[in-house]
């Protein structure tokens, strides 16, 4: 089991690292006390337990005991081996989430440890992260590690393209998606051409690899409305399920959602979703889906294969 096997924190810079029974993670900070919070990238460090105990027996023959903290470490793990895990990885503990976002960095000069034994073992084995989410943690709570849903945003509209109209749409996509913690690869705008659209969800599915693609627009019945077949030109596998259910809550709302073309599918292990060009259209439609998403994402990525509960 993946697990926190001690938290530690320092109210001043420069001084050792007391061990606590419980800290407050906070958004895009650290940990609440911790001198070493702030509006960087390097908010909480990580070790994990196996590494330090085999360095203790090292420090032993140097007369050197060594105590969570001692590194600068803020969270002490078990079971998870950091040198495998890629920038970005998210760690989930309870409501709160980490990102990973660098491995190791140099000791400074007068780090003891690595002047009595040799080396320090922060420098190639400790991890660094920030705090997408708060909450609060304790000693023995669980760690999940996973990568965030990564995702593209393709705005179909002729007049965006030409810079003719601001893009909404899609910058409303990104708020929703970024509030729910995806992460957003890129936002793209191309006029309604079949082939544009087609070669954009190409690229990122079989290129960059995303996870999941919202597009947004050219879904209607105008002549110039070609979103969905150029979605079906390239998709491997209909999801209906995903186009009804957006149809059947938006039409809660108003009717004319049955004139909505929009289509979803699955091409290699990217989820594709039309949605339409309208702010309050593709607002009402992402909200009905997104949180269905991640699981059929899992499926996809191959970390999660039944969908039955006992």
């Amino acid at each position: 089991m993946k697990k926190i096997m001690a938290l530690c924190i320092s109210e001043q810079r420069g001084t050792k690292k007391s061990s606590v029974a419980e800290v407050e993670f906070l958004e895009d900070y650290g940990i609440k006390y911790d001198a070493h919070g702030g509006d960087w990238h390097r908010q909480i460090s990580l070790l994990d337990y196996a590494v330090i105990e085999e360095f203790k027996e090292q420090a032993k023959k140097h007369n050197i005991n060594i105590e969570n903290g001692d590194f600068g470490e803020n969270i002490v793990t078990q079971g998870i081996d950091f040198s495998k895990l890629e920038i970005g990885t998210r760690l989930g503990i309870n409501d709160v989430i980490l990102e990973i976002t660098q491995h190791g960095k140099e000791c400074h000069d007068n780090c003891e440890i690595g002047q009595k034994v040799g080396r320090c073992i922060m420098p190639t084995s400790g991890v660094f992260a920030k705090v997408i989410r708060g909450g609060k943690a304790m000693v023995g709570d669980t760690i999940t590690e996973y990568m965030p849903i990564k995702v593209g945003i393709l705005v179909a509209s002729d007049t965006c393209s030409a810079n003719k109209k601001m893009d909404l749409s899609g910058e409303t996509v990104k708020e929703i998606l970024e509030y729910k913690h995806f992460r957003v690869f890129d936002k793209v705008i191309v006029p309604d051409e079949v082939e544009q659209i087609s070669e954009q969800l190409k690229k990122w599915s079989d290129e960059d690899r995303l996870d999941l693609i919202i597009t947004t627009g050219g879904t209607g019945f105008a002549t110039r409305d070609v979103t969905p077949e150029a979605t079906i030109a390239v998709i491997d596998k209909n999801v209906p399920g995903i186009a009804e259910l957006i149809r059947r809550e938006s039409f809660k709302i108003s009717p004319n959602a049955i004139l909505s073309r929009a289509v979803s599918g699955i091409r290699g292990r990217t989820l594709i979703i039309n949605l339409p060009g309208s702010v309050k259209a593709v607002r009402e439609n992402l909200l009905a889906v997104i949180d269905l998403l991640p699981h059929g994402i899992k499926i996809l990525r191959g970390s999660e294969i039944n969908c039955g509960r006992s």
